[in-house]
């Protein structure tokens, strides 16, 4: 009888093993891929240029509780860029989210005190909204002077209030990029939650870039695991939990059909509906670039960021969002960008750059977007066309190759929608628990995407208590 078995080597499936392993009990990890990490993997496509696969830049890494209690920023080097992220504007202008409250409203000019009055409550109370974020809703509040706070925030941001909050078009750019990470309609309470959670830890503890790329994650994650008795194999699927039989509790770092289809009748009935009525939302298309020398922005402050958005104004970023929601290819699409050598040379030969960008389209196009993303690039950066040694696309469509989780290339593990925020797969206070023994731990339950290991600190948590009737572990890196 083996004690747990996991299904899926993602953040959140080794966040788990790391947690079961150290509470003593006999861990084994199932991959079916030949390399773990899911979207949290690094690869050299040519020699000496390291490109990450799905992540780049970490908001959560130095917040995440669980990366917290795991000491994640002492097991492996971070860069923390001044700037987190920018937002071309057109020409030499930009809005910038300094890693400072202070600086980027400053910069804001006239509507510095609107930005200031937006973000303030939420930086000073930026460890209670991360635990809030990153928890089941219920019950509600968990925190009683973050939740109206913060929801009054995603009301007036998220609605057609948003227009009267600031006078000109940087603030509102700057926030829209960042709201933009969700690939939703815009205005919508359900992307502006997320948003106003990155944008805050944007102006506090930063956007951090792991030295050497994603993977070192990953690496500490599983190497943790192993150290306390883990075992995981890759390049082993599973289709059917019966393959499992042995195990008391399973856990899947999966998305919600392969759960119901692995699992099948051992689902509760309720759990079961909620997987089958879970939707996904639209997609990422990726293009990987090898760069000659750095990019050429015409806005020097975006030299410093670690992540710059290309979309222009609110209403510009909004309209190619809704424009995907509808099924639709927009005309100038939102673009994010990122330079991880710029702050990591690591990741390069000597004097050369990796550049990691994407767009959003619908959800299972085939489109290469290479041509459209250079393009895109060219507005705010003139001869960048001129310094690209080598690009490398991924389509939509392809990007489930690589973590089958992204169905569709849907890289949030299921739409971000007000229902889906809420209730993911269903509302309760233990929504990670499938049935008997079963959990879910992907980015399809609460708290979602992102590389917080969150999925797997709370399924884990309840599997220790409700199977084993142990508590948490210590995760310090010298204890158990």
């Amino acid at each position: 009888m083996t004690d747990a078995s996991i299904v899926g080597a993602g953040p959140n499936g080794l966040a788990a093993a790391v947690i079961l392993a150290r509470a003593g009990l006999e861990v084994t990890v199932f991959e079916a891929n030949d390399s773990i990490g899911g979207g949290a993997r690094t690869r050299e496509i040519s020699a000496g240029f390291r490109h990450d696969w799905g992540s780049a830049v970490h908001p959560m890494a130095l917040a995440s509780p669980f990366f917290r209690a795991f000491a994640l920023a002492d097991r492996i080097p971070f860069v923390t860029p001044e700037v987190s992220y920018g937002h071309a504007l057109g020409g030499e202008r930009a809005a910038i989210a300094w890693r400072d409250l202070e600086r980027t409203a400053d910069a804001l000019g006239a509507d510095g005190n609107a930005w200031r009055r937006l973000f303030e409550p939420l930086v000073a109370r930026g460890e209670k909204l991360t635990e809030f974020a990153l928890s089941a809703m219920l019950p509600i509040p968990q925190h009683p002077l973050v939740f109206p706070a913060f929801a009054t925030r995603v009301l007036r941001a998220g609605t057609f209030l948003h227009s009267s909050m600031f006078a000109h078009d940087a603030a509102p750019a700057l926030l829209a990029g960042v709201i933009a990470h969700s690939v939703s309609r815009m205005p919508s309470m359900a992307a502006t939650a997320p948003g106003l959670v990155l944008a805050t830890l944007a102006q506090s503890t930063g956007w951090p870039i792991p030295r050497g790329g994603t993977q070192a994650i990953t690496d500490a994650l599983a190497s943790d695991a192993r150290s306390h008795g883990a075992r995981i194999e890759t390049g082993h699927p599973i289709a059917r939990i019966e393959e499992l039989r042995q195990s008391r509790v399973v856990l899947f770092d999966t998305d919600p059909a392969q759960l119901a289809g692995i699992a099948g009748e051992r689902l509760a009935p309720s759990y079961a509906r909620a997987l089958r009525r879970f939707a996904h939302g639209n997609a990422a298309s990726k293009v990987d670039f090898e760069l000659s020398e750095p990019v050429p922005w015409a806005n020097a402050d975006l030299h410093r960021a670690g992540t710059v958005h290309l979309g222009g104004t609110w209403n510009e970023v909004a309209g190619a969002e809704n424009v995907i929601a509808r099924g639709q290819y927009p005309q100038n699409p939102y673009v994010l960008v990122s330079q991880p050598t710029t702050h990591d040379p690591s990741r390069a030969p000597a004097g050369r750059h990796t550049l990691w960008t994407y767009t959003h389209v619908p959800a299972g196009s085939d489109r290469d977007m290479t041509e459209t993303i250079v393009g895109r690039i060219e507005q705010y950066a003139p001869g960048f066309r001129d310094i690209v040694v080598r690009s490398l696309a991924t389509p939509a469509n392809e990007i489930a190759a690589g973590d089958a989780a992204m169905v569709g290339g849907d890289f949030a593990g299921g739409a971000i929608s007000l229902r889906q925020l809420l209730a993911r797969p269903v509302l309760s206070n233990n929504p990670w628990r499938a049935g008997v023994g079963i959990y879910l731990c992907s980015a399809s339950t609460v708290p979602g995407p992102g590389v917080h290991g969150m999925g797997g600190y709370h399924a884990a948590r309840h599997a220790l208590r409700e199977v084993f009737g142990r508590d948490m572990p210590s995760l310090a890196p010298h204890a158990g």
